[in-house]
């Protein structure tokens, strides 16, 4: 293979973003945090960083997201520029977006991001957001 063939192809491939994860949705949830679904309200299954989230109905697997890890990154919003590009957090299931204390704004999301973590990946303000996560 030529050289100018094989550079055209590493040129073409790196337009193509390859998708790893799932995609799904988030908002966020504001204090108090008292997590009921995971740990009957233990609070120190909170990571320090304060970078957790609930799980929607699609991830919860009766319970065994509890403790779970993912990494998320925001794809899309509404707002224009809302999604802070390249960033990427890793999360931790502490609770069940549907019995969260301090309910999201919108139901029947993936995750229910703090708002610590919903804040690492979203400027501005709009209140859900398209997502990409993996489990890690």
């Amino acid at each position: 293979m030529s050289k100018p063939v094989f550079f055209s192809l590493i040129f073409v491939a790196s337009l193509f973003h390859l998708s790893h994860g799932d995609v799904g949705s988030a908002t966020f949830y504001n204090p108090p945090y008292s997590p009921t679904a995971c740990g009957g309200g233990d609070l120190s299954q909170f990571p320090t960083n304060n970078l957790f989230a609930a799980a929607g109905e699609g991830i919860w697997d009766n319970g065994a997201a509890c403790g779970r890890n993912y990494q998320v990154r925001c794809l899309s919003a509404t707002v224009p520029k809302a999604c802070m590009p390249d960033q990427i957090i890793q999360i931790t299931i502490v609770d069940r977006a549907a019995t969260a204390v301090s309910k999201a704004a919108s139901g029947g999301r993936t995750m229910v991001l703090s708002t610590t973590a919903y804040k690492s990946i979203v400027q501005g303000s709009t209140s859900f957001v398209n997502i990409e996560y993996r489990e890690v």
